[in-house]
């Protein structure tokens, strides 16, 4: 059986800024929206990030939502694309970058993968990005390199690796980073993550109060976070999970995917080097 996930493992590298730190130096994240009437996911990805550490986070939007989002973003930066060309061309100074919340399951969205893959960011995938490629797996797969995470609950885990499940979670998360050469979270009670070169970890710090709408979101965009602050993929995978099941435990009853981002800060500070 896999190591239990422990903050031990990862809280040495977490990335602090320095006193000479600028906001460049921490790392620039984009969070692909979602169609005017699909910018949720996104907000909740971007102001994840930016939570965790992030020193820019910057949502892309097709422009029909760009009206909508304006009005909702602060530190947060915005703009518009109409291609994925234009996509391609606006990600790539970006460091991570989160594509898939409430994306769309279009094939605009596979040509927004495609783009992305083309950046060098570090891409973490997620909700329509990853149930658009059900009967095509080896399309998404090509576009991914280890520095990358896939974050499926198990239905999306089963559309892109079907029967898998039936070996256990634990194998078929292990079985599954290998065929796509990156990270998988499998996520779910005791989430499991797994990196193509054999480390696993079982998370077991997990929060019932998760099961709430957007929390995948939130951890998607933890996640971004700490890649774009150049974290390792697997170690960064596993700090997210960990700090985001936390952050759910401390609040507690009635949690919503909207109070996640704003809980961070206490667990940060409780894992800061005194």
């Amino acid at each position: 059986m896999s190591p239990i996930n422990d903050p031990a493992k990862w809280q040495s590298l977490l990335p602090w800024p320095a006193a000479d730190t600028h906001k460049h130096v921490r790392g620039r994240l984009g969070v692909v929206s979602g169609g005017a009437l699909s910018t949720g996911a996104a907000r909740l990805a971007a102001r994840s990030g930016l939570r965790i550490g992030a020193g820019l986070v910057k949502v892309f939007c097709p422009p029909d939502a760009a009206s909508v989002l304006a009005p909702t973003l602060e530190a947060v930066m915005l703009t518009s694309f109409a291609t994925a060309d234009q996509l391609t061309t606006l990600a790539q100074p970006m460091d991570a970058v989160v594509m898939g919340p409430a994306a769309g399951l279009t094939e605009a969205t596979a040509a927004n993968v495609a783009a992305l893959a083309r950046t060098g960011a570090a891409l973490v995938v997620d909700a329509d990005a990853l149930t658009l490629f059900r009967d095509r797996a080896g399309d998404l797969f090509n576009y991914l390199d280890r520095d990358d995470v896939l974050t499926p609950h198990e239905g999306e885990f089963e559309r892109l690796f079907p029967g898998l499940l039936i070996k256990g979670r634990e194998v078929a998360a292990l079985e599954a980073a290998g065929r796509a050469g990156c990270v998988v979270v499998l996520k779910g009670a005791a989430t499991v993550v797994a990196a193509p070169d054999g480390r696993c970890i079982i998370n077991g710090n997990g929060s019932p109060w998760l099961a709430t709408a957007g929390s995948g979101d939130v951890l998607a965009g933890m996640i971004g976070g700490l890649l774009a602050q150049h974290m390792d993929s697997f170690d960064a995978a596993c700090a997210a999970v960990w700090i985001h099941a936390d952050a759910a435990k401390r609040f507690g009853p009635g949690l919503l995917a909207e109070d996640l981002p704003d809980l961070i800060p206490a667990v940060l500070r409780d894992l800061y080097p005194s």
